[in-house]
């Protein structure tokens, strides 16, 4: 079975209890470890309890394939359903997976957490196909997405939050949703009883210890700046930042400098094509974009996007280390970033 769109959340509150396997995989990190948490309270209302959750690996699953039908077989000592629960889910699982889909037995949930899984996958492949599993991508949400799923979270604590402050948190946060939801409930704690968020919390409060890496990483791409790239670059490795979230913002920023590169080729003035965008610019970014506006023709904006979005591709395609591939793919954008600047600078 596979789940999609608003049958996820349906999933996720009520599980099918004909599925007996999910498989939950996606490039971001945070929201698969929370679906797999949320699903598996659905079965036990203590994730550690010995008892009835069974916590086994790829590579234990991979050199015995009965290990995994005879936990899901097991019975409970002190009752109630179990729960079989495989963190590091790969092509390993496939086969233990298949035979446990062939012959059922007993009625426990086996949860396997994976990461972006191609679709080539055999594990995806299953689970997609067979009727008694589901696949459940996690893709990283844009700005946009998660500007809701933030913005619902601070209406249900009963408080809200300037426009702008949403932009800049949404940005900083981008990425993995568990960071996300983690990052916005330290901000709803520093807020205390105040009932209005403005840019100053979420600077105060989260920006400094977040991902707003991506921001700086960006500038240092755009400026052709190698040394600041190459540190901000090693720093979000370090926060364990996937490298298709890095290549998401730098993708969805360019896709905004084209849209506003073809405005003005077409006619507009600068100011009425940042007007134009849909989120606002953010207002400290603003001079910075306008720059790399003026910089930057269509074609050469174009090119760099499709050197973004192929990286992207790449490590869907071959499975291939998505944080190298997309550092390869900002020090080529650097470098035509820096060869822009020299061009501007000798007119």
């Amino acid at each position: 079975m596979k789940l999609q769109g608003a049958a996820i959340e349906r999933f996720l509150a009520r599980p099918d209890p004909a599925v007996r396997a999910v498989v939950i995989f996606g490039a971001d990190e945070g929201l698969v470890r929370e679906r797999a948490a949320q699903l598996g309270r659905n079965v036990v209302a203590d994730l550690n309890d010995p008892f009835r959750v069974a916590v086994l690996t790829a590579d234990a699953v991979g050199a015995d394939p009965s290990l995994l039908a005879d936990e899901a077989s097991s019975m409970s000592l002190m009752g109630g359903r179990r729960l079989i629960r495989i963190r590091d889910g790969s092509e390993k699982v496939t086969r233990a997976l298949t035979a446990l889909l062939e012959a059922p037995s007993g009625d426990s949930l086996t949860v396997i957490e994976a990461g972006d899984l191609p679709t080539r996958s055999s594990l995806r492949k299953l689970a997609e196909s067979a009727a008694a599993a589901a696949a459940m991508p996690c893709y990283i949400e844009d700005e946009a997405g998660l500007s809701r799923t933030l913005g619902a979270q601070i209406s249900e604590a009963g408080k809200t939050i300037d426009p702008d402050a949403m932009r800049l948190l949404a940005s900083s946060l981008v990425g993995d949703r568990m960071l996300a939801r983690g990052e916005l409930e330290k901000l709803l704690v520093y807020m205390g009883d105040t009932r209005s968020i403005s840019i100053a919390d979420v600077e105060a409060a989260v920006v400094d210890t977040a991902t707003l890496g991506m921001d700086d990483t960006l500038r240092a791409t755009m400026d052709g700046n190698f040394p600041e790239l190459d540190r901000c670059l090693a720093r979000l490795a370090g926060e364990g930042v996937a490298g298709v979230a890095i290549l998401r913002v730098a993708q969805n920023y360019f896709r905004r400098l084209h849209l506003t590169r073809a405005r003005i080729d077409a006619g507009t003035s600068l100011d009425r094509a940042l007007s134009l965008l849909q989120p606002p610019v953010f207002y400290k970014m603003k001079d910075a974009f306008a720059g790399d506006t003026h910089r930057w023709p269509l074609p050469r904006i174009q090119a760099a996007l499709d050197r973004l979005v192929e990286a992207e591709a790449q490590s869907k395609r071959t499975g291939a280390n998505d944080a190298l591939l997309a550092a390869d793919a900002l020090l080529s954008v650097a470098r035509a970033a820096a060869g822009a600047k020299a061009r501007s600078a000798g007119r």
